[in-house]
């Protein structure tokens, strides 16, 4: 669902700009709903990539376009429930970290969902963790 108001993400506590992206590959934020206070802490990339067949070859060919990111909300169901329950416009958009690379963003959202006991308690939406990160890449 595409927002028809405008409901930036922010950083710094200024709305960030997409000519921002260039030196970044991803992001962690946290995305607070309004009314009740209920919280949300997740990454997403600014850049998607796609494998592609070529024609008449076996070889795939790498594409890479913007992400969502900008109209992006999570992928929470409860989240998106609210949402439609509440409205875009009730919900804060904050980015906490701009990641170089993607293992840097796996582990900073990690990171932030343990040091702040998101499965522990009903004022968050997220209702899992999942990671996997390699020491060497963090490093």
């Amino acid at each position: 669902m595409v927002p028809t108001y405008n409901n930036p993400w922010f950083y710094k506590q200024k709305p960030f700009e997409s000519d921002d992206i260039n030196q970044y590959v991803a992001f962690v934020y946290i995305i607070t709903n309004k009314k009740n206070r209920r919280k949300y802490i997740g990454k997403k990339l600014f850049v998607s990539t796609n494998r592609v067949n070529r024609k008449n070859s076996k070889k795939k060919r790498v594409v890479r376009k913007e992400s969502d990111w900008k109209k992006y909300y999570g992928s929470s169901k409860t989240l998106a429930m609210d949402l439609e329950k509440y409205g875009h416009e009730n919900f804060n958009r904050t980015i906490l970290h701009l990641c170089k690379t993607k293992a840097q963003a796996t582990y900073l959202e990690a990171k932030e969902q343990f040091k702040r006991g998101c499965l522990e308690s009903e004022n968050f939406y997220n209702e899992w963790i999942y990671c996997r990160i390699q020491k060497s890449n963090i490093i």
